[in-house]
């Protein structure tokens, strides 16, 4: 019996240089930087990972940061907006905050259940600021830049762009134990469990659009939840046997992968939701220094060499501002 997700784990995108990244996402969208890491393919490059307090899967926006990368291009075969749940009524608040940061916003009314206010970050990729007549219990970062009572949930939803949606609506029901729940003339909401915000993806259909290319302000995977390594091997074995290429499962620390592509062109991975981010810091102390995998450790003053130096704001470890 296929295993069924319960929802989104993180997204994962191509920014530019790491220290705009961490001032945007830390002090704009008033996440915490819970790891500080690196690319464990390119350990020249951090990887950034971003979330609520502790990094909840399912809260998480993660960024490869290379400094001088060319724009990407939105289009086909790619996830082209990334949406984050936020409380009804908080909109204007974050349209006003954007203003005083430099940031132009717009507001959209997709349906009468979710107004949108959209945006970009510094490279580009496109977000969505999502307040829904569901009500979200998430429990939210408690940032200085951001009050708790507008701030971020966690994710809402993802948008995939494919040419033709048919494979991928198939592959996400079929394969990844997802439902549909709605449908309309240019797209099709798919859902994980009870459907609510951090289990939803939106498939636009864009059987004209050009092909999208992958680079700066453009995410290079999405990831879909799945509780622990022994169901993630059965997964695994149930999509090669039903012809998709998967990865290996690969030890990323905080949690174990695989990847494939569904046959829209989305890159994909599905990811445990075990053991966390705080195996290796304090809770308290997410994100403060530049932590390396055991296999890693041995080349440390190599890689510490290679990075940018980077500066993290105060008001992402509670720790920090305690000792002031």
């Amino acid at each position: 019996m296929t295993p069924h997700t319960s929802g989104l784990h993180h997204v994962t995108a191509i920014a530019g240089a790491p220290q705009r990244n961490i001032d945007f996402y830390v002090t704009g969208l008033g996440l915490r930087l819970v790891k500080k890491t690196v690319n464990f393919d390119d350990p020249g490059t951090y990887h950034l990972y971003y979330g609520d307090d502790a990094g909840r899967p399912g809260s998480l926006l993660t960024f490869f940061p290379w400094t001088g990368i060319s724009s990407g291009r939105p289009g086909s075969g790619q996830s082209t907006s990334t949406a984050f749940s936020v409380p009804a009524g908080s909109l204007g608040w974050w349209a006003g905050h954007f203003r005083q940061l430099g940031v132009e916003s717009e507001f959209v009314r997709r349906s009468a259940d979710e107004e949108r206010l959209s945006l970009r970050d510094p490279d580009g990729l496109q977000l969505d600021l999502v307040a829904s007549s569901t009500v979200d219990p998430r429990n939210p970062w408690d940032s200085a830049s951001v009050p708790a009572e507008y701030a971020v949930r966690g994710q809402h939803s993802s948008v995939l762009t494919v040419a033709d949606p048919t494979g991928t609506v198939e592959m996400l029901t079929r394969d990844l134990g997802m439902h549909v729940i709605e449908e309309t003339t240019d797209r099709i909401r798919v859902g994980a469990g009870d459907g609510a915000p951090g289990n939803i993806v939106d498939i636009l259909a864009d059987p004209n659009g050009q092909v999208g290319l992958t680079a700066g302000g453009s995410v290079h995977h999405i990831a879909f939840r799945v509780p622990d390594k022994t169901t993630q091997e059965q997964w695994r074995q149930e999509l090669v046997a039903r012809g998709y290429g998967v990865t290996a499962i690969l030890d990323r620390q905080y949690f174990t992968s695989i990847y494939f592509r569904e046959p829209g062109g989305v890159l994909f991975e599905i990811a445990t939701d075990t053991p966390g981010f705080d195996i290796d810091e304090p809770l308290l102390e997410l994100g403060r220094s530049l932590k390396l995998p055991p296999w890693l450790e041995p080349s440390r003053d190599q890689i510490e060499r290679a990075v940018v130096p980077i500066t993290l704001p105060s008001e992402n470890n509670p720790a920090l501002v305690a000792e002031k």
